[in-house]
């Protein structure tokens, strides 16, 4: 129990809203990085210590799960959107069990590419907020692609890993009602957020005001790994699918 405890502290919302949001020494930066290293602290534990859901800490999660959708929704800006998605996914890490390291470790890796992309617009357009900077697929094609691919991946789109890791649990498991309630109401949450961004990202006209800038070769490499990191866990994920069908 105590281990479940400190896996729900680790991937949940519960640290920010009760301490960091009310905070001013923490940057949206500074919490996206703390969440993402929480994140990976609890999928390198759940290799060593059995993580065995307990039903009212996954119903914890799934209301702070919940209650992060609404708070994704109200944002435009891409550091609060990446840390939102972990909080979101949360319920996911607890209910999936041995399945819930390699799902999260997919999320871990999308996130960090929406991170990649928020100090992309930090640096060039002076905010991580994608408001007012429309229309990237007609103006900067290659950024739109890598926010499209972050995005649909977290939004369990296949063949991203984020959905074959999803589909492996659904085919391993014996579903009951809690089951149904946070499967469908996170898978939901996940795609209508990914959805909602894109729309208001990457498509519309382009702002006339603004210098369009496209990613440059540091840049470019280090989405490119990103994107390779996502192929490697789609290869093990469809392996894995492979194995439960054959």
């Amino acid at each position: 129990m105590i281990a479940n405890i400190i896996f729900l502290l680790l991937v949940s919302g519960l640290p920010y809203y009760i301490f960091l949001e009310k905070s001013d020494n923490f940057t949206s930066k500074s919490i996206f990085l703390l969440s993402a290293f929480m994140l990976s602290c609890a999928i390198v534990l759940s290799f060593f210590i059995h993580n065995a859901h307990s039903e009212s800490l996954v119903i914890i999660s799934f209301i702070s799960a919940m209650y992060s959708v609404y708070r994704a929704t109200k944002t435009t800006n891409f550091y609060k959107l990446a840390y939102y998605f972990i909080y979101i996914n949360a319920p996911f890490f607890l209910l999936f069990e041995e399945n819930g390291a390699f799902y999260s470790l997919s999320l871990l890796v999308s996130v960090v590419g929406l991170y990649a992309i928020a100090n992309f617009y930090e640096k060039h357009y002076g905010s991580a907020n994608y408001l007012y900077v429309r229309g990237i697929t007609l103006a900067t094609p290659l950024v739109g692609i890598h926010i499209t691919v972050y995005l649909i991946s977290i939004g369990l789109y296949p063949p991203l890993p984020n959905s074959l890791f999803f589909l492996t649990y659904i085919f391993n498991t014996q579903a009951d009602l809690l089951w149904y309630i946070v499967v469908v109401s996170i898978y939901l949450g996940n795609f209508l957020v990914s959805m909602k961004v894109l729309e208001k990202s990457i498509f519309g006209k382009t702002n006339p005001n603004i210098h369009y800038v496209d990613l440059n070769f540091k840049e470019k490499i280090a989405h490119f790994i990103i994107i390779v990191l996502l192929t490697l866990l789609s290869i093990y994920g469809i392996k894995e699918i492979l194995v439960w069908v054959l």
